[in-house]
């Protein structure tokens, strides 16, 4: 696990339970919880997945708007769901991102240090 961490580029921070992503490749279209986030990526949690190396076109919720993004299928895990790469967004999308990810990284600190 710590080396898992170690090649991540950007930190990765839990998903609030009301995260969505809609999201379609090829012909599978779905709308599912987002278990962890980052600028490089997520965890899609469904049941529905597609195969690794699969394209994605996703618009993911945020209390800022949607985000429109295109990433690769890096891992699927069973029953569970998917992670994928964030591989292009437009600027306008990436700091609305990034302000929602540095939100949530503030809430998730300040829990760590009242818990």
């Amino acid at each position: 696990m710590a080396a898992e961490t170690a090649k991540r580029r950007y930190p990765r921070v839990k998903a609030p339970k009301s995260a969505l992503v809609a999201w379609k490749s090829g012909e599978v279209r779905e709308v599912s919880h987002v278990r962890t986030i980052a600028l490089g990526g997520l965890f899609i949690q469904t049941k529905k997945t597609v195969k690794k190396g699969s394209m994605l076109q996703m618009l993911i919720v945020t209390p800022k708007g949607h985000v429109r993004v295109r990433s690769t299928v890096r891992t699927v895990v069973a029953g569970e769901g998917m992670g994928v790469a964030i591989m292009a967004m437009d600027p306008e999308d990436r700091a609305k991102l990034d302000v929602w990810l540095k939100q949530l990284a503030e809430m998730e600190d300040s829990a760590t240090k009242r818990g």
